[in-house]
């Protein structure tokens, strides 16, 4: 069987989508032929997308096309009865702007959606949410996780209490550090901020007397040595279509606190502290703890390493190799109904 992955063009930028499938093919089962055809222009500006488009007339195309993500209108020119179409957030159906959520709705989300035969999410909310949004056969949609990068391994270490490294990932507003600093204020630690943060949370970090410092556009060995280096993940987003850090944190065994909505509880199971993230007092009683409770904090990590299991690129390639099987079986059932 041979399975064409339709990806986008990174630029000069390394993506986390690619990343993420690049594990997933080389996971996937000897009988699978994976090849890869990468868009020619950048995904950006109406011209640049629309070369992408025609461009797909002239690709070869598989028993399987699989559209891993964030071009989702290379489906205009594939085959449906042959397509998957893996969605990873619906963040545009939030903006405050009418006009760009109806583009967004009609050319990102519902004809990408009917010009695919399956549909594929990260999480069950990201299908919950993707519902709300398009009228489309929920049996069509599949939730397969995403996986955790192979170059994520276990790096045990012992938990220092005196003064732990707290370890954040992301400055967007989602990931919720304006209420993060004011829950940390008095305590000994040290925030270890990935991203660089803006004028206003750098005097918010100034102003509750914050030991902090970050470090931006890192490669994924040094976002690794990160994780190493911190004692604990602290990830209290209002809004993850995922939460991916949750895992790595899990696969690198270190403690997580995370928030209690979206698909973090989903992610987390019961490897994670949860926290109310619209609540400084419930983040600040989760992070202390994590910190003072040594049983809870090395059951947190026993769960991890359970936890964990679900993500492994072996784990994810399989549910994708038994879908690939499942719509190429059912393209050939329908093919001998018509002969027939």
């Amino acid at each position: 069987m041979k399975v064409v992955f339709f990806q986008r063009n990174p630029g000069t930028k390394l993506f986390s989508i690619e990343i993420l499938f690049k594990s997933i093919r080389n996971s996937l089962p000897s009988f699978i032929e994976a090849t890869t055809i990468v868009s020619s222009k950048v995904n950006s500006g109406i011209t640049k997308k629309l070369y992408n488009i025609l461009e797909v007339l002239f690709r070869p195309q598989g028993d399987i096309n699989h559209v891993t993500g964030d071009v989702h209108y290379l489906t205009f020119f594939l085959k449906k009865n042959k397509t998957i179409l893996t969605i990873h957030d619906i963040n545009l159906m939030y903006s405050t702007n009418a006009l760009k959520k109806a583009v967004h709705r009609w050319f990102w989300l519902k004809i990408p959606m009917y010009r695919s035969g399956m549909v594929t999410v990260i999480s069950q909310t990201t299908k919950n949410e993707l519902l709300k949004h398009v009228d489309y056969p929920e049996d069509r949609i599949r939730v397969i996780y995403n996986c955790i990068s192979p170059h994520f391994t276990p790096h045990p270490k012992a938990f220092t209490k005196s003064k732990p490294v707290l370890l954040h990932i992301g400055v967007k507003p989602n990931k919720n550090l304006s209420r993060l600093i004011p829950a940390l204020e008095g305590i000994s630690c040290a925030l270890r901020i990935i991203g660089q943060p803006s004028s206003d949370m750098l005097a918010l970090l100034e102003k509750h007397r914050i030991d902090y410092s970050w470090k931006s556009n890192l490669t994924d060995e040094e976002v690794l040595q990160e994780y190493i280096q911190s004692d604990m993940l602290v990830f209290v987003s209002t809004f993850e279509g995922f939460g991916l850090p949750i895992v790595e944190a899990n696969m690198v065994e270190r403690p997580v606190v995370t928030s209690n909505i979206s698909s973090m509880p989903e992610i987390a199971d019961n490897a994670a502290c949860l926290v109310d993230p619209f609540d400084i007092s419930s983040i600040r009683k989760g992070i202390l703890r994590v910190i003072e409770d040594d049983e809870y904090r090395e059951q947190l990590l026993e769960n991890g390493r359970v936890n964990r299991e679900r993500f492994t690129p072996r784990s994810i390639a399989h549910l994708y190799s038994e879908l690939y099987i499942e719509m190429y079986a059912n393209r050939l059932e329908r093919l001998h109904e018509a002969i027939a």
